[in-house]
């Protein structure tokens, strides 16, 4: 059914677009907002399977920015509430954010290692390497 979809988009989605669109909405999904960008991972890749490399690699970008904006909510809280799954993230620290990619759970262990004013350059290469392994995964189920 999406392949018939993508046929008649086919025109209108140059490959730069669709990098594009896929780095937005990997981005806007690692943030607090709903949505996911697997689909439109999926739809540049059976348009554009020339462009698996800089595709897998601008969507664990946008993953990984947005899943930095989350971090900066979190350091920017007051530190007098407490946050669920801080403990679990205040154990085993930046390496907790190799989750980050995760449904549901991935966005509180980000808000919560900000909360936690963890490295945030060790936060995002945590959170990179996570989200490029699971694109990486996601990618080439569809090559």
């Amino acid at each position: 059914m999406l392949g018939n979809h993508l046929d008649t988009l086919t025109p209108y989605l140059t490959s730069d677009l669709s990098l594009w669109g896929l780095f937005i909405s990997s981005f806007l999904a690692a943030t607090l907002l709903p949505g996911g960008s697997e689909a439109v991972l999926f739809g540049v890749l059976k348009l554009h399977p020339e462009l698996f490399w800089p595709a897998l690699l601008l969507s664990s970008l946008g993953n990984t920015l947005g899943g930095m904006v989350t971090f900066g909510m979190g350091w920017v809280l007051p530190q007098t509430q407490q946050l669920k799954h801080v403990e679990k993230v205040r154990r085993y620290g930046n390496p907790a954010l190799l989750l980050a990619w995760t449904p549901l759970i991935g966005d509180a262990l980000c808000l919560a290692a900000g909360w936690l004013r963890l490295n945030p350059w060790q936060a995002a290469l945590y959170m990179a390497i996570g989200k490029f392994a699971r694109y990486w995964v996601i990618a080439n189920a569809i090559a």
